[in-house]
């Protein structure tokens, strides 16, 4: 049996970098998603869980900060009942976003 060449060595190193590569990345990448999601699950915990003082100050940071991190329409759907504040006196209020002025 023929031994390879070091440049087919070498070509099998490179080939096998690569893959590893790949792989590191789609964990770094599952990894990154997966803190995003126990962060947001934790918020969304502590605003449902009538903690009145992290969850008025969290909320009122929220209404503040993600219209203008929200760029899409569709996003902003999915926080509508975070943006909209329940008043006692005139029912519902939307927050205004501040992206695009």
């Amino acid at each position: 049996m023929a031994r390879k060449s070091i440049g087919e060595r070498l070509a099998q190193l490179e080939a096998r970098r690569k893959t590893l590569q790949i792989r590191l990345s789609k964990q770094e990448r599952s990894i990154d998603t997966r803190r995003k999601v126990l962060i947001g699950a934790l918020i969304l915990h502590r605003l449902t869980n009538r903690d009145v003082q992290i969850s008025e100050g969290l909320a009122t940071w929220l209404r503040s900060e993600l219209p203008k991190f929200l760029v899409r329409d569709a996003d902003r759907q999915l926080f509508d009942d975070l943006l909209t504040v329940q008043t006692p006196t005139s029912g519902t209020q939307t927050v205004d976003s501040e992206v695009g002025q």
